[in-house]
């Protein structure tokens, strides 16, 4: 079997990435690329950000807070409204750092 065949070309917001994948695994990669790739659009069409870096942490984000948000089980005691409460703060707080952080490389892509 080539090593070829372990790998996998995948375009995500235009950009061209080649990624190490099991022929087993082709098709979860391929949804993995179709869900980053339109969070990632999705985020730069709100921010209207063209910041790869920015889009993509956001996007991680966005889909970790998802999934996690997902995968809880809410307690009796209504406390998992708090804890998501407090995930969506901190997620926007660091949406604001990287705003602060990247606001200097944006003055130079322009």
């Amino acid at each position: 079997m080539s090593t070829e065949q372990n790998f996998l070309d995948v375009k995500i917001m235009g950009r061209e990435y080649r990624v190490a994948c099991l022929p087993d695994e082709r098709d979860a990669l391929l949804a993995a690329v179709n869900l980053v790739d339109d969070k990632m659009r999705e985020i730069a069409q709100k921010t209207r950000s063209t910041i790869a870096e920015r889009v993509a942490v956001m996007a991680a984000l966005n889909i970790a807070h998802e999934r996690l948000a997902a995968s809880a089980e809410p307690a009796a005691t209504g406390e998992e409204g708090l804890a998501s409460s407090e995930t969506k703060r901190r997620i926007e707080a660091m949406g604001t750092r990287l705003d602060a952080v990247l606001a200097p490389q944006q003055q130079l892509d322009l």
